[in-house]
């Protein structure tokens, strides 16, 4: 039995995808950060879980059983930092993402027996990581002066979701309509 890794994200519809991605690759080319590049654009939904690669199909045919009433808009606005290591662009704050992360994360408890994100108590924080992980204290700081002045903004409907799957790098290995 493999132990693959999976995690449940928004990944970001096009052309704000293409958008937060130049973003990334500017920080690359740069700066040398290519951490934040590891997956696509998205807000993340459930963090990181082990799963036995043989049962994926188990995975995504219970995933493919979740359902949210509506699609809702989600909105960016600008960018902000988790000191001292990560930049990412702000997703507002909103009452129907909150919602969804609540009823995604009951689902994975009860239908998906994965509960490493009900004993996180850092709470919910929905943002889109542009760097991360090989992002150092310097730099943070320096980044961190340079991004405040920045502006971006963009808003898009969200009606699906995707489950990610770590071979290298993340790549999302199916996507789901909300309804």
């Amino acid at each position: 039995m493999t132990l693959k890794k999976y995690f449940i994200a928004i990944v970001i519809p096009e052309p704000i995808f293409s958008e937060i991605e130049a973003i990334k690759q500017h920080l690359r080319v740069a700066h040398g950060l290519k951490g934040a590049l590891r997956s696509p654009a998205h807000i993340t939904l459930h963090r990181p879980f082990e799963w036995k690669e043989e049962k994926e199909n188990v995975l995504i045919e219970k995933l493919s059983r979740f359902s949210f009433e509506n699609p809702f808009e989600i909105e960016l606005k600008n960018f902000d930092f988790f000191e001292p290591r990560v930049v990412y662009v702000n997703v507002q704050a909103n009452e129907n993402l909150g919602a969804l992360h609540q009823a995604l994360k009951s689902f994975a408890v009860k239908e998906l027996r994965l509960f490493n994100e009900s004993n996180d108590m850092r709470g919910f924080h929905p943002h889109i990581t542009i760097a991360n992980r090989d992002l150092k204290k310097p730099k943070f700081y320096e980044l961190q002066k340079e991004f405040a002045e920045k502006f971006f903004s963009g808003s898009f409907k969200c009606t699906t979701f995707s489950l990610l799957k770590l071979d290298k790098v993340w790549h999302e290995q199916q996507l789901f309509n909300l309804s």
